[in-house]
């Protein structure tokens, strides 16, 4: 029994750091669906009237796709993997900060302050409970009649 619960920590520990990733969507919570995804015609549009040759056109349209393309995979490839190095290490010391420095101080603030809280509390309930209740009870007495005289 211990070493079949033993056994499924191990691959659940595993599965955490070597879980599949989907090569098609790459993109699933789409983060960079209106940011980055740019076309040729999203940049380059001729108005009528305004046209250049048909030629061109095509070739324009090629050359921008495919050096995009292109562009974008030579980059990645070079800078990819140092990038997410970066950005791993980054979010690795936000995690840390958030866990062992912000979530400390802000519990410790919430005990103190439940503290003080309650002293607050005791106070106001020593001092003004009596005092509003000694001018609720002067005040009771208190009638008021309003008169329209024309």
């Amino acid at each position: 029994m211990a070493d079949q619960y033993n056994t499924n920590e191990e691959k659940i520990l595993r599965d955490s750091h070597t879980k599949e990733i989907d090569l098609i969507n790459r993109d699933p919570k789409q983060i960079n669906e209106d940011v980055v995804k740019v076309d040729f015609e999203d940049v380059i549009a001729e108005p009528d009237g305004t046209h250049s040759m048909d030629g061109v056109w095509k070739a324009s349209y090629t050359t921008f796709t495919v050096s995009k393309y292109w562009c974008y995979r030579v980059l990645s490839a070079i800078f990819g993997i140092p990038v997410a190095l970066l950005w791993g290490f980054c979010f690795a010391c936000i995690s840390f900060c958030h866990i062992w420095a912000v979530m400390p101080c802000i519990k410790s603030y919430l005990i103190e302050t439940q503290c003080l809280s309650r002293i607050y509390s005791l106070c106001i309930h020593t001092f003004c409970d009596p005092f509003f209740e000694a001018l609720g009870k002067v005040f009771s007495s208190v009638r008021v009649a309003l008169r329209k005289e024309v």
